[in-house]
């Protein structure tokens, strides 16, 4: 009886990574891996405008501006967010590259690859 080979599931990277961009990425899966950094960077990057003041993301939180300050502080470390002061405000956007990079590591190859007759 002879296997036909069918379809699998589709690898979710489509190659390998370097060892520099395996640390380069784990730097910014660090940064969001966190509750609060993961729900400032989806506020900053939804935001009307593409960026949002800490004015309007402090509120959001029960917790001090210092601890909020040192999340924002961690995503734009990390290379995902950047920041400008304007008056007494710090306004905050994300950078779209460097997001995507994140995207891009969980997206799958468009076809599924194909099971070989050798691993059926």
């Amino acid at each position: 009886m002879a296997v036909t080979a069918g379809p699998c599931c589709a690898p979710i990277a489509r190659e390998p990574l370097s060892e520099s961009a395996a640390a380069d990425l784990a730097t910014l899966l660090k940064a969001v891996a966190d509750p609060v950094r993961l729900r400032l960077l989806s506020m900053i990057g939804s935001h009307p405008g593409g960026e949002a003041c800490v004015c309007d993301l402090t509120d959001a939180f029960d917790l001090t501006a210092p601890t909020i300050s040192h999340h924002l502080k961690v995503l734009r470390t990390a290379g995902l967010i950047d920041s400008e002061r304007r008056g007494t405000w710090v306004y905050y956007w994300i950078i779209p590259k460097q997001v995507a990079r994140l995207g891009e590591l969980f997206t799958p190859l468009a076809e599924p690859a194909a099971v070989s007759a050798a691993q059926a």
